[in-house]
Parts: structure tokens; C-alpha cells; sequence
């Protein structure tokens, strides 16, 4: 018996061992070249070894079983009925990291259906882009929208306290919550702004503390593609 027999009665002759070894090994390679771009454009401690080893190999699963379903329907029904009872468990990933699964997927699917130099062009097109976007800091604005959380006790009037202060600091300022604290004694405001010069961020914190009596605030990066918006607010 031959050993590309085994492959052949797999997926009903429709590919041969030498086929195979092409599709897999373009898939491993084209997914540790994305998984090594994805750490070189990343900044340091927002990567995570296991994403990282999803991306390398995510590739070649995929063609596996691109490769194991082909045309053929009945096995196409039983692989979704085996992957139906695996319950996937993650955290929220942000926008970036979402793109890298879908960009990883997509050159799996490609060299699974046979197009392996659709896949090596796809990849190194891909990866070329990201890394010079990255080394041209593209999309990261200096005044970047910010959320604000600032603490003020019960007596004080929320709707007009800051605004001296934020027409000096920010460019734009959107009141999107009020809620109560501390059994209703303190109030809690939520401002999404955009600052006018990140330097002065000192600045125009201290002046916010003379203005809601030295209470807690809070100042964090308006993230939206990681979720921290909705957690913050």
C-alpha cells in the first residue's frame, strides 16, 4: 500500500500527498510570517504568547479542513455538527487582533482550496501594508478622544462646573453619563473629550480637582475598537 493512499481515501481522490505537503507547508509559513509581523507592529505588552501561536498555526487548520471537506456536502454537515458541540471561551479581542484572525482565516482558506499562490501574494501584500502603516504611525492623532470621569459631591451643579475649564483644554466635551455613588452622596459624570495638547493634561486634571473638591478622576484613552469605552461608561 502507498502511504499517499491514506491521503487519497481521505479526501475522495481529490488530492494527492505531494498537493498536500504544498497546501500545509504554505499555510505554516504564511501564518508564522503573519504571526511575526503582528508582533513586530504590536506594542509591547498588549501581545499574548497564545494569540500569537493561534495566528502561526490558525492557517493551516484551516486548510486542513478546507482540505478534508472539499466538494464533498454530507462531510461538510458532519464537521459542523463536530465543531457545534466545542464551546469557544476567549476575551474580548480589540479590532486589530479581530482583523488578524479574519486576515489568517482568509490565507487558510486560500491554500485549502489549492490557490496557494493567491495566499503567498495575499499575505505578503497584507503584511507589507501593515508594516508600513505602522512605521508611519498612521491613525494615531495626537489629540486622541479621551473618556473623563470626574466625582463631584451631591451639591454641586454638574451642568455648568467645568465648563470654563473644558473650552480652555479640550476641542470638543460630551456629557454621555450621570449616575449616583457612595448611597447617592456623590455623583459620578462621564465626558468623552477631545484635549487640545496631551502636555497640558496635568494642567487641566489639577483644575478639575479645584473644581469638584479634590474628589476621584479618572482619565483613560477612548479605545473603542478593545470595548474600554463600554467599560468605562
Amino acid at each position: 500500500m502507498k502511504f499517499d493512499s491514506i491521503f487519497e481515501t481521505i479526501t475522495n481522490d481529490t488530492i494527492t500527498l505531494p498537493n498536500l505537503l504544498i497546501a500545509f507547508g504554505a499555510a505554516i509559513v504564511l501564518g508564522l510570517m503573519i504571526s511575526f509581523v503582528y508582533l513586530k507592529t504590536s506594542k509591547k505588552g498588549v501581545t499574548s504568547q497564545s494569540f500569537t501561536i493561534t495566528l502561526a498555526i490558525l492557517p493551516a487548520v484551516v486548510t486542513v479542513i478546507i482540505l478534508l471537506v472539499g466538494s464533498n456536502v454530507a462531510r461538510a454537515f458532519s464537521l459542523a455538527g463536530a465543531f457545534s458541540i466545542i464551546r469557544f471561551r476567549s476575551a474580548p479581542g480589540n479590532a486589530k487582533n479581530i482583523t488578524y484572525v479574519l486576515f489568517s482565516m482568509a490565507v487558510g482558506l486560500a491554500a485549502g482550496m489549492g490557490f496557494v499562490l493567491y495566499a503567498v501574494v495575499v499575505a505578503v501584500g497584507l503584511c507589507g501594508v501593515t508594516a508600513v502603516l505602522e512605521a508611519f504611525n498612521y491613525g494615531n492623532l495626537a489629540t486622541a478622544e479621551k473618556i473623563l470621569k470626574i466625582t463631584i459631591p451631591e451639591n454641586l451643579d454638574y451642568k455648568n462646573a467645568f465648563d470654563g475649564v473644558m473650552k480652555k483644554y479640550t476641542t470638543a466635551h460630551t456629557l454621555n453619563r450621570i449616575k449616583t455613588t457612595d448611597l447617592g452622596s456623590l455623583y459620578e459624570l462621564a465626558y468623552t473629550v477631545t484635549i487640545k495638547n496631551v502636555d497640558s493634561e496635568k494642567e487641566f486634571i489639577d483644575e478639575l480637582r479645584c473644581r469638584n473638591g479634590n474628589l476621584n478622576i479618572t482619565l483613560v484613552l477612548n479605545d473603542t475598537g478593545n470595548g474600554l469605552t463600554d467599560n468605562i461608561l
